[in-house]
């Protein structure tokens, strides 16, 4: 079996409300997402929807949405009740969570997350090098802190480690390069399972990040090293970006 493309999606944002239904180009933002997922190849894809009419806008586009509580604490609760609901059986071996809010996306990073499971993590994800020196002190970047070794590459030819740390401070100190995390995530069915299944942990809690959980739980995250961050849509600016984006792509 492939793997579960799942996308949460809500309404509630305090900087952009009902986001997902922005339009960018032709289509509301969720439905730009749920494209760049299908475009991937990677799996079947699902929208776990919080709200009535995101799920609308997702199959009068012709995809496939799970309404799910509207109050989850984080995204990987909400795609754990719509994996729970369409393969209840566990028959994908493995559940991607692709935030809803990255438009623009080169669907490659899709399958990067999907084939770094492979190596046997529990989680995967995605980190690039900072290249903006504004980032390296700003605490809205989360960093992460990987442990590289030479010569170790994915089946994408990027290199990977093991996930250390995430912060939202400058880490590692000392000379050399700082990596931006992207917050595509990668898990295994039972990795799943085990961390919707975890309450928050102190860590987590003093950074204000979630995937701290999974390892003051010692599991294991393993971090592909890309080109670039996809934009993320957070704000009004954010979404013209995406607009002019979308618009140089098609």
């Amino acid at each position: 079996m492939e793997p579960l493309i799942v996308i949460p999606a809500r309404m509630a944002s305090s900087r952009l409300p009902g986001k997902p239904l922005a339009m960018i180009g032709d289509a509301p933002m969720i439905v730009q997402v749920w494209r760049r997922a299908c475009e991937s190849g990677v799996g079947r894809v699902v929208v776990a929807a919080g709200e009535a009419e995101i799920a609308e806008a997702i199959t009068k586009a012709g995809g496939e949405a799970v309404l799910t509580k509207p109050d989850h604490p984080s995204g990987s609760d909400r795609i754990f009740e719509a994996v729970q609901a369409i393969d209840p059986e566990g028959q994908a071996p493995s559940v991607i969570n692709l935030q809803g809010d990255l438009p623009t996306l080169d669907p490659s990073l899709i399958r990067e997350v999907a084939e770094l499971l492979e190596h046997g993590a529990d989680i995967t994800t995605l980190a690039a090098e900072i290249t903006d020196e504004s980032e390296r002190t700003n605490p809205n970047v989360t960093k992460a802190v990987i442990s590289l070794h030479d010569g170790q590459s994915d089946g994408e030819g990027h290199s990977y480690g093991r996930a250390l740390y995430f912060t939202r401070a400058t880490a590692p100190t000392g000379e050399g390069p700082l990596y931006h995390h992207i917050g595509i995530y990668g898990y295994t069915r039972e990795a799943l399972s085990q961390f919707v299944g975890l309450d928050p942990s102190p860590l987590e809690i003093r950074e204000r990040l979630e995937q701290l959980r999974a390892l003051e739980a010692g599991m294991r995250i393993d971090i592909a090293v890309v080109d670039t961050v996809p934009l993320g849509v957070d704000t009004q600016h954010d979404l013209e970006k995406a607009r002019r984006a979308l618009e140089q792509m098609s």
